[in-house]
């Protein structure tokens, strides 16, 4: 089995061609920066990847994509090699993406513009537990009314 997560900044605008003929097929070219879950001498580091995706997939990118953005994609991972003009051998790998979708609100994302992080989320205040230690929060006497369920 070929699958692959990721959740990333794009690095730049995607950059989207046309086959030729008479069906052209929109391709969309583009490289996820993803955040490295360690850091390394204590500075984060992320890896750059490179995404193709096909079709209405592409169209969607060109249309709404842009450079910070933060996206979620799945795809399986393809190997390949040319020739340069030099006679060397390269070597490539990149994803294929079979399904994207943003991974922030428009608001967010607008926020950060032109940059790759985003504004730190604030963390849900933790729901009160009770004496007991058990872990579960008390419920109130005569609150079984607004419950919906019984």
């Amino acid at each position: 089995m070929n699958k692959v997560i990721l959740m990333g900044r794009l690095t730049r605008d995607p950059e989207v061609r046309y086959s030729q003929g008479e069906n052209s097929l929109a391709i969309a070219r583009y490289t996820l920066a993803v955040d490295r879950r360690f850091k390394r001498d204590g500075e984060a580091t992320a890896d750059f990847i490179n995404c193709v995706a096909f079709g209405k997939a592409a169209e969607h990118a060109e249309r709404f994509y842009r450079q910070g953005l933060k996206i979620v994609i799945t795809g399986r991972i393809q190997t390949g090699s040319y020739t340069n003009k030099d006679g060397v051998k390269v070597y490539t790998t990149e994803v294929v993406v079979e399904e994207q979708e943003f991974a922030e609100s428009k608001a967010v994302s607008d926020a950060n513009a032109g940059g790759f992080r985003s504004a730190p989320s604030p963390a849900p205040a933790p729901a009160p537990v009770s004496d007991a230690g058990d872990g579960f929060m008390n419920i109130p006497d005569g609150i079984d009314e607004e419950l919906p369920f019984n």
